[in-house]
């Protein structure tokens, strides 16, 4: 059975070789958008999936609270940093050097996930040896990603 744990660190995994990717990109370039747009539109529901399904639970202890607030909060504000760079010129020197800012603190915003609050939380939520938790996790991200599908159909009929 899956934990959240591996789940979450399997995700992580993905966006970390999506951003070295990104990285090796340049200008307007189909590779540039098509890793963006897959970066984006994953990292979007897994941070949906991640605060309920693991981050509310985790915000219910007292002694998980001050990390999973700390976590959300960073969140919002890689997702201030992501959507500005979804707004921005793919080709322009600006979007690599804010691409470059947003990597930096999003890599270590899951390394501090992974090497600190995994700890707490396996102390505060337990092993989810039983796979409940993840799969929590698995459903809320489906969800999540079926309603930017609906948005961008939506956008296309306009």
């Amino acid at each position: 059975m899956t934990t959240i744990y591996d789940r979450l660190k399997s995700d992580h995994d993905t966006h970390r070789e999506l951003l070295a990717n990104l990285a090796e990109t340049s200008g307007d370039s189909s590779d540039r958008r098509k890793l963006w747009s897959t970066f984006y539109y994953d990292v979007g529901a897994h941070a949906a999936a991640e605060e309920e399904a693991f981050y509310a639970p985790l915000m219910e202890a007292s002694k998980g609270q001050p990390m999973a607030r700390h976590s959300v909060s960073e969140h919002h504000e890689l997702d201030e940093m992501i959507q500005d760079i979804e707004g921005m010129d793919f080709s322009s020197p600006g979007w690599l050097a804010r691409f470059k800012t947003m990597r930096e603190r999003y890599e270590h915003h899951i390394d501090e996930e992974e090497n600190e609050i995994f700890e707490t939380a396996r102390k505060v939520l337990g092993a989810d040896s039983s796979g409940e938790i993840a799969a929590t996790f698995d459903t809320r991200k489906k969800k999540e990603r079926s309603l930017v599908d609906k948005k961008a159909e939506a956008e296309l009929e306009e």
